[in-house]
């Protein structure tokens, strides 16, 4: 069965840096891209940072030369550094991988529990 890990999450200032890691888990064909949205309260869930297969990357304007995400194809793993936060970058981060499980499959998303990231004024 396929798991979407995640940790890193936490309580920080204004102007600091938490790493969020996700960690793909289980027997799949292939990982299509990975990546992280994020939902604050009251608000849709919206993209933060998605990377494919081959590195190409796409970022949310509001986190643009803030947030880096990486990718590890042998560990089924992305990471995303996340530098200077703000207040209003606080919200519950859900890892997402779009994911073939069998060569024959259709692509699926698949979603982590999400994690917590509060930046304090």
């Amino acid at each position: 069965q396929v798991q979407l890990v995640e940790s890193g999450g936490g309580l920080v200032q204004a102007g600091g840096s938490l790493r969020l890691s996700c960690v793909v888990s289980g027997s799949i064909f292939s990982i299509m891209s990975m990546g992280w949205y994020r939902q604050a309260p009251g608000k849709q869930r919206e993209l933060v940072a998605v990377i494919t297969s081959d590195g190409t990357t796409n970022y949310a304007d509001s986190v643009k030369g803030r947030f880096t995400i990486s990718r590890d194809n042998a560990k089924n793993s992305v990471l995303l550094p996340m530098n200077s936060l703000k207040p209003e970058d606080t919200a519950v981060y859900f890892c997402n991988a779009r994911i073939r499980e069998r060569v024959w499959s259709a692509p699926f998303d698949y979603w982590g529990q999400g994690t917590q990231v509060t930046v304090s004024s």
